[in-house]
């Protein structure tokens, strides 16, 4: 198998051991100021990524990476979430004795975690995404894929390849891609949307992105029946509130600035 990385080619000697593990934090934001239309955003959510939905999704990310599924293990819990587990392999021909080569620890899984706070009308939809593969099959094809098929308004995003493989000549490889930042696998078109924020360490081959929407059209982030008829500061204050709770999640810590 021939792969070229950091301006060279590299040859690789028997199966490729490395393995490429993409974890995601997917959020979306909305509000919600009554009881009744918190529960309703709750129930919307359940039903929107339920674990059909999810087995869909991941299904999907499965044929983009051009992997094959084994397994698929589906689960939806009481009161809220979904899991879904999916085990894939590279789809090998059988080696010597006949025994098809399963790549039993390459899986795809997604969590969902629905929240909400009821002192403020904050609601909060979280999915967790992870893929790791080893072989030729790589996580990062799959990402504008996953991206647009969430409404994310934040984005945590980590990358990381591990172990090593062998080129014909002996020598460690430890990376077998060219890559200096999960952004260089996402698209223009949805990278103009986001403010991006990196923290690579390229010679661990560990990379960190997080992504936060710019853009922030209230009408899109209200989900109350009587959001129609909210006043202008009313409007203000409620998307100050959704700012910093989207600015807290980005940063990862909490805001303690007044929000009047």
């Amino acid at each position: 198998m021939l792969n070229r990385c950091r301006g060279r080619k590299i040859k690789l000697h028997g199966f490729n051991n490395l393995t490429k593990s993409l974890s995601f934090n997917i959020y979306d934001i909305c509000y919600a100021s009554s009881e009744a239309s918190q529960v309703e955003y709750l129930e919307y959510i359940d039903e929107e990524y339920n674990s059909e939905k999810l087995r869909s999704i991941l299904e999907e990310v499965t044929n983009i990476i051009e992997a094959k599924i084994v397994t698929i293990s589906t689960q939806d819990y009481d009161p809220r979430g979904a899991s879904v587990t999916v085990l894939i392999n590279e789809g090998h021909s059988p080696r010597s004795g006949g025994a098809v080569a399963h790549l039993d620890k390459s899986h795809i899984a997604a969590h969902t975690y629905p929240e909400n706070n009821a002192a403020n009308g904050i609601a909060t939809f979280r999915v967790d995404i992870d893929v790791s593969t080893c072989g030729m099959i790589s996580p990062l094809k799959a990402l504008d894929f996953l991206i647009d098929s969430f409404d994310s308004d934040i984005v945590l995003m980590d990358y990381r390849v591990r172990g090593f493989t062998r080129d014909i000549t002996g020598h460690k490889v430890y990376i077998d891609h060219d890559i200096t930042s999960i952004q260089d696998y996402i698209s223009d078109q949805i990278l103009d949307k986001y403010t991006t924020y990196d923290i690579n360490i390229v010679s661990d081959n560990t990379f960190h992105s997080k992504m936060l929407l710019k853009s922030m059209k209230i009408e899109n982030f209200l989900f109350d029946s009587d959001s129609a008829g909210m006043s202008k500061p009313e409007k203000t204050r409620v998307r100050a509130l959704l700012k910093k709770e989207m600015r807290e999640i980005f940063e990862c810590r909490n805001l303690y600035e007044r929000v009047s």
